[in-house]
């Protein structure tokens, strides 16, 4: 998608990882390093300037929140910081305009998208698609990572998605698109309702294809 919208991709060439998960569970020595691997693989691309994109909202908030608590005064995590981008940021930065794509959607946005990254960009681009969309007002989906997965939080977990976001999604026409882009949040929209959400980058190659 983003090579259809013009720009040479670059994956890196070993798995990174945010840490996110190792946060939840205090283990900040372990996310460090994990920090300084990334740092080191990326640093050639980021201080020539290039953009880092992220397409799970959590990673793209801990790249730019969490790394730079954890070293505040490193250049090369400063840099990293202000040069990720959601794929909505990317696109909205470059001026993208996408093709359209006539279909009614259900938004639900990621915790750490609304809190630390913005919905603003992705909005954008939905309404540029031209799809008659609507932003619901769920709150956090109840999966939170690996928090409902635990036999303690189950329960919770199923009454934080019974509260909008579940319902919403069972009553929705089978040709309406339920977009998510948090793995969690997709995951417990497919267990909770059988219905697969899908993440801007697909909403868009739809309506590419």
């Amino acid at each position: 998608m983003l090579e259809a919208a013009g720009f040479q991709v670059e994956i890196p060439p070993r798995p990174l990882c945010c840490g996110r998960p190792l946060y939840d569970w205090g283990m900040l020595a372990l996310a460090s390093r994990l920090w300084r691997r990334t740092l080191s693989t990326l640093a050639p691309a980021i201080r020539d300037g290039v953009p880092v994109v992220g397409l799970e909202p959590s990673c793209v908030a801990a790249f730019r929140d969490e790394l730079i608590n954890l070293f505040p005064d490193d250049p090369d995590a400063r840099r990293l910081s202000a040069q990720t981008r959601s794929l909505g940021d990317l696109l909205g930065d470059a001026g993208y305009r996408p093709p359209r794509l006539h279909r009614r959607a259900l938004v639900h946005g990621h915790c750490h998208q609304r809190a630390v990254v913005g919905m603003e960009a992705d909005l954008a681009l939905l309404g540029g698609l031209g799809l008659d969309f609507e932003l619901l007002d769920s709150g956090c989906c109840g999966m939170a990572g690996a928090f409902g997965f635990e036999a303690a939080h189950y329960a919770i977990s199923l009454r934080c998605g019974e509260r909008v976001l579940l319902p919403r999604v069972r009553a929705a026409n089978e040709r309406t698109l339920i977009l998510a882009d948090g793995f969690s949040c997709r995951e417990q929209i497919a267990q909770a309702t059988g219905r697969r959400a899908l993440h801007l980058a697909e909403v868009l190659r739809l309506a590419l294809d």
